[in-house]
């Protein structure tokens, strides 16, 4: 029987004007926000992405396509826990997850401790079971030009 899984996610959206940037469900104060069909999180998206592909449950496109009419707008916390319940319902919780944003701007530090607090709380893990880096790409490519930002998350599921 495994008793851990290890899954990958990645995300990636477009900046642009008109919209709020939420990441790890806070929302930051920029000029631009994240085009996307739900809130765009990113963030949560990557780490969504983790916690299916390591439960062997595919993607979140697969769970909530961005052609249904009742994720337009939802907040990506939300979609948080029935990912939650999903892989619980496999027999696994989130023993630790390790979440990497690149964006050039705006500086992400001063909301890191929010966003790690938020995570925590709704998959209900110690905050210290959450990490949350930020990086820039110098200037290089997408997040370089500030088009876009994108997410990386690993994590580590253990059998309940």
């Amino acid at each position: 029987m495994i008793s851990f899984r290890v899954g990958h996610g990645y995300d990636v959206h477009k900046l642009k004007e008109g919209r709020k940037l939420i990441l790890g469900g806070v929302e930051i104060e920029h000029k631009l926000g994240l085009d996307g069909h739900s809130d765009a999180d990113v963030l949560v998206h990557a780490l969504m992405d983790a916690m299916l592909g390591g439960a062997g449950l595919c993607d979140i496109g697969t769970h909530f396509p961005d052609t249904d009419e009742k994720y337009k707008g939802i907040s990506s916390m939300k979609l948080l826990l029935c990912v939650k319940e999903k892989i619980k319902e496999k027999g696994y919780k989130l023993s630790n997850a390790d979440i990497t944003v690149v964006a050039q701007e705006p500086k992400l530090a001063p909301y890191i401790g929010k966003m790690r607090k938020n995570i925590a709380v709704s998959l209900e893990v110690p905050e210290d079971a959450v990490n949350i880096k930020a990086t820039t790409e110098e200037k290089l490519g997408f997040t370089g030009r500030k088009e876009g930002i994108a997410a990386h998350a690993v994590v580590l599921l253990e059998k309940e």
